[in-house]
């Protein structure tokens, strides 16, 4: 080769290594740059939206992480998301202070420039944020979601309220508030009363609910702060540790159940009650009604408990 066409062709590559550069985040180039290139699994999550909208996300490790020229690392994992709207796309990790974000395109251009992000998904802890052209637009709320772990196929999802939970077909949610503390002491949520059908034959009330509830501005979060005249326990069920407390109470042939799983170190401070509701199955006539299952009740409400998931 002369010494004109090695110079060419040096230009030439020097060019192209520019062009990619800048163009890297494209989904066109940013497998070039292994940005997008699936490597392996490490984890696959369900959130639900607000309008009940879904996304599907598998998140993948990249190849070994690079530096830019000033020092930056550059991530090379990738997020590959199923959207209820029939929109699926592959993005590329980025720099992110907080959670873990990916988008399509380059973060450092502006919104209307060649190459700029377009769409952004951004998990962080529990919940994912979504721009589109830097904007909450479609997906809004976004909250995961555990699989259903059997009997449990509705879905409650607030992104105001900051939680999503699984709960049995036929159970109906509702916003709520506890009044039972006293005057000014009320305390709002959202319950789901149980199946009617649970109830009808037994001794059990068709009013009996699991609730999520919440106390802003709290300095902690105890059982004591969503129940009378008790003293809180800690329970720790595997990774998790509560704040517990219970109480009963009897009138007119009624007896009350009420259990209350505090989790310390949420705020606003987040409980989950159980108001199991029944009568006395002595005052009934022989025959009448049968007594309700009261462990398989209690064993109903700890799976629905255990799908809680929250964002703060």
């Amino acid at each position: 080769m002369t010494k004109t066409g090695t110079i060419v062709t040096v230009v030439v590559l020097a060019v192209l290594a520019l062009v990619a550069w800048e163009w890297r985040y494209s989904p066109m180039f940013s497998k070039l740059f292994g940005a997008t290139t699936q490597g392996q699994l490490l984890a696959e999550a369900h959130y639900q939206c607000d309008g009940a909208k879904t996304i599907d996300a598998s998140f993948y490790g990249g190849g070994p992480a690079s530096t830019t020229s000033s020092g930056q690392p550059v991530p090379t994992g990738s997020v590959q998301l199923t959207l209820s709207d029939n929109r699926s796309m592959t993005l590329a990790q980025t720099l992110s202070a907080d959670g873990t974000r990916y988008s399509d395109g380059d973060p450092n251009k502006q919104q209307g420039q060649s190459g700029a992000e377009t769409f952004v998904f951004w998990s962080k802890g529990n919940g994912a944020l979504v721009l589109e052209n830097n904007v909450q637009k479609s997906f809004i709320g976004c909250i995961q979601v555990v699989n259903d772990p059997g009997g449990l196929p509705q879905v409650y999802e607030s992104g105001a309220n900051g939680f999503s939970l699984r709960y049995p077909a036929n159970y109906v949610a509702k916003d709520y508030t506890y009044q039972e503390m006293g005057p000014g002491k009320d305390i709002h949520g959202v319950k789901f009363t149980i199946d009617p059908a649970i109830a009808s034959g037994t001794n059990l009330s068709s009013d009996s609910y699991i609730s999520v509830e919440q106390l802003p501005n709290t300095a902690s979060c105890t059982a004591e702060k969503f129940l009378d005249q008790v003293t809180a326990s800690t329970l720790t069920e595997g990774d998790t540790s509560y704040s517990y407390a219970s109480s009963t109470g009897a009138g007119a042939g009624n007896r009350y159940e009420e259990q209350v799983f505090a989790m310390p170190g949420t705020n606003p401070c987040v409980a989950v009650r159980y108001y199991i509701h029944y009568g006395a199955i002595q005052n009934y006539p022989d025959g009448m009604v049968k007594e309700f299952d009261h462990n398989a009740l209690v064993n109903q409400f700890d799976a629905i408990r255990k799908t809680l998931t929250i964002v703060q």
